[in-house]
């Protein structure tokens, strides 16, 4: 599936000239399957397991001690510095200028649940009910221990901007299966830092392949609607005459990104009528509010932006972003981490559970964390009511779920404070590389060649975690 792009497409007219069947090829696929005129042509390497993705991505890095990894040890010695022996050499220069490093255990309850018996905190009571569907991966670490280099290293492989975003990898490869709706759509939850624009760019991919951000209120998408005074019909005509403007000159240049551009304009006169009816949550019964809890009503929340996730799901989009920020808790933890855990635990485990009663969890994947983890030491004072975590990029905690993984298993440990990984290592790169095979993509061969060289999500590194699929 890898290109040079380093030979000239061949111009309309030499296309329609040299297809055997001409126009009516191409009518006939277009009867057959509208969606396939809309896609690269491209197929996946092997049969996926996975036909979407959605990831429930927590910017500024959620306590993996306070949620998923039970540490009693941090417990016992909690307000002990932690030992010498286990600092290592990656620590911000917040924690470099601290006298001491009292080690801090949780203020939460841990418990086993499910038939796997899977350690979950009490801050995640919705989740802890549905572990028996979960694929805990314990054993995560990362490049950086800065957040938006770890960020874009999560959503691009690399940790300095200009790289093509995951879901922008899985439009280019796959293409789409739906003519009115982008292949990777964007959802921030309104009020709360996370998602900055690089980390869902195309980067020099095509243009079609950017991440479109969905907003919640009556304009989803930003100058989607005509002016006023503009008609439907007097939009036709502008786009059909610019739309033969454009392929004169693309038959006079041969520039892919005329193609590119007039594909938008396209589609964004699709998405004027498929937008409002996919935002539209009015027809929804009472009890999938209740499912997803009260704020599913409100547009712009973490609830809301699930239920949209799984109505996009339902209509073929690939790649559906779910940022919610909020996550940094350096101080006042124990305060910060209860009201970010309430705005998500009960809409993530509703959406896995509604993908599975509609029988989309078969074939949809869903992806919950951060961009790091944090420190098993405090940052800063230590007091009976108070506490931070600083950043850690070493040991974290990600959560899978559906198509193709293990459900009810626990993979990979760390240590007994839960700052090295002892078993079952997970780089970033593996995690992507693994989440690439399951949507049918080899992550070694889904490449792009740029200014002389090949790239790909997982740069040069990477390899399938085996351990975890089902």
């Amino acid at each position: 599936m890898g290109h040079d792009h380093i030979h000239l497409p061949l111009t309309r007219r030499e296309f329609l000239t040299k297809t055997t069947l001409g126009i009516g090829a191409v009518s006939l696929a277009s009867l057959l399957n509208p969606s396939s005129l809309f896609a690269l042509g491209n197929k996946p390497h092997f049969v996926p397991k996975a036909k979407r993705i959605i990831y429930l991505y927590m910017a500024g890095a959620p306590s993996q001690l306070d949620l998923f990894d039970y540490k009693p040890q941090l417990i016992k010695r909690n307000g002990q510095n932690l030992p010498s022996s286990v600092l290592g050499d990656r620590v911000t220069g917040t924690v470099s200028t601290q006298n001491s490093l009292p080690m801090v255990g949780t203020r939460w309850n841990f418990k086993q649940h499910g038939s796997s018996g899977m350690w979950m905190s009490d801050l995640m009571p919705h989740m802890s009910k549905i572990t028996d569907e979960l694929c805990k991966i314990q054993s995560m670490y990362t490049a950086s221990v800065q957040h938006e280099p770890a960020q874009m290293f999560t959503n691009t492989g690399s940790e300095l901007p200009g790289r093509p975003s995951f879901g922008s990898w899985i439009s280019y490869g796959l293409g789409s299966d739906n003519e009115n709706l982008p292949a990777f759509i964007v959802l921030k939850t309104e009020g709360l830092e996370g998602g900055f624009a690089g980390l869902y760019s195309s980067a020099f991919l095509p243009a079609e392949h950017q991440g479109v951000r969905f907003r919640g209120g009556k304009d989803p998408v930003l100058f989607l609607n005509n002016p006023p005074g503009v008609t439907e019909e007097a939009r036709k005509e502008q786009l059909a005459y610019l739309k033969k403007m454009q392929e004169g000159a693309f038959d006079f240049w041969e520039d892919p990104a005329i193609k590119a551009k007039m594909a938008q304009y396209e589609m964004a006169f699709r998405m004027q009528t498929s937008v409002p009816e996919v935002m539209d949550t009015k027809g929804e019964p009472d009890y999938i509010y209740e499912q997803y809890g009260e704020d599913s009503k409100k547009p712009g929340t973490f609830a809301s932006n699930c239920l949209l996730a799984r109505r996009l799901a339902e209509r073929g989009v690939k790649f559906i972003q779910v940022y919610h920020g909020g996550w940094d808790h350096h101080n006042n933890l124990p305060k910060q981490i209860g009201k970010r855990a309430k705005e998500t635990d009960q809409a993530s485990a509703a959406l896995i559970m509604d993908l599975k009663q509609r029988g989309l969890l078969e074939d949809t994947l869903v992806v919950w964390g951060g961009e790091f983890g944090r420190t098993c030491f405090s940052q800063g004072q230590l007091t009976a009511e108070n506490f931070g975590r600083d950043h850690h990029p070493d040991a974290y905690t990600m959560l899978l779920a559906g198509a193709g993984v293990r459900r009810g298993l626990t993979y990979g440990q760390t240590d007994e404070f839960g700052y090295h990984v002892v078993e079952n290592p997970v780089h970033v790169h593996d995690l992507n590389a693994t989440l690439l095979y399951l949507m049918g993509l080899d992550h070694e061969r889904l490449t792009y060649k740029f200014q002389g060289r090949r790239f790909r999500l997982t740069d040069v590194e990477g390899h399938v975690v085996k351990g975890v699929l089902s």
